[in-house]
């Protein structure tokens, strides 16, 4: 993903480079003056370290190696140290406007996570990237820790290393400015595995909103998954229990039992516009 390039070559030393030599001094008609001394030599070029000097003015300057890259650059753009997301300026107009921000959607299973997130990112006027928790455990093929077997030390450790991935994928975005929206299953009663672990990877200015719907929303859109995106209904019914637990913690929370996508996404986009203005405490 980086590419560090080499610094350019400097032009090579030949006729028209380097100093001149002192010029003969003028002659009067008939009497030839004395001659004038020899031209200096060019200086022969310093040898680059850990190499032979070069024999002759021909030769081209050996190459320069690339400079260092940062522990964490990637792109062009060198990302900054832990903990790099700043809360944005309130925006001038309705909604976000044009703020970049990192925006952390939370809910159950079903409840319209990532359909709502891929809509706010394309209506946004500014770049805008959705990264999905889901979709980054799925990568993962031989070993995956399928969430139907329940909550283990393997799914924990996937956990982890995926929320790690978002994150720092959040940054690298950011870094570049472009806003970013993350989804995820975090519950209340986990706050270090969860909420902690997202302030901690991606930064203090991260905004979390709670999409929770009625349980009844929750299991007709469960029934409608296939594969290990499908739960069952007792496990459904739990984490949407668990996910209760979010009112009174001082999150915003959107129940879009009645709203379709779009609304949705409208009500996410002002809500998000009044936590920059009064930032939750979190």
């Amino acid at each position: 993903m980086q590419h560090a390039a080499g610094a350019p070559l400097p032009p090579p030393h030949g006729p028209g480079f380097g100093p001149v030599g002192r010029p003969h001094q003028a002659q009067h008609p008939g009497h030839p003056g004395p001659p004038g001394p020899p031209p200096i030599p060019p200086p022969p070029p310093a040898p680059h370290p850990g190499h032979a000097p070069h024999q002759g003015w021909s030769a081209a300057a050996p190459q320069q190696p690339p400079a260092p890259a940062g522990r964490e650059g990637t792109g062009h753009v060198p990302l900054p140290p832990g903990g790099p997301v700043p809360l944005p300026a309130p925006p001038a107009e309705a909604g976000t406007g044009g703020a970049t921000l990192a925006v952390l959607l939370i809910g159950p299973a079903g409840a319209g996570k990532t359909t709502v997130a891929k809509l706010w990112a394309a209506r946004r006027r500014v770049p805008t990237a959705h990264v999905s928790l889901d979709d980054v455990r799925e990568w993962v093929r031989a070993g995956f820790a399928d969430p139907q077997a329940g909550w283990n030390d393997h799914s924990e450790a996937q956990y982890r290393l995926a929320r790690r991935t978002c994150g720092f994928a959040a940054r690298n975005f950011l870094a570049n400015g472009i806003s970013c929206i993350l989804d995820d299953a975090v519950f209340p009663d986990r706050p270090v595995v969860g909420l902690g672990g997202w302030k901690r990877h991606v930064g203090p200015g991260l905004l979390p909103v709670v999409l929770l719907p009625g349980l009844e929303v929750v299991l007709e859109r469960n029934a409608a998954r296939s594969g290990n995106r499908r739960l069952s209904d007792e496990e459904v019914a739990r984490i949407h229990g668990r996910m209760a637990g979010w009112y009174g913690s001082g999150l915003p929370i959107i129940d879009n039992s009645t709203y379709d996508v779009e609304t949705t996404a409208r009500v996410l986009d002002d809500v998000l516009a009044r936590s920059i203005a009064s930032p939750p405490a979190w």
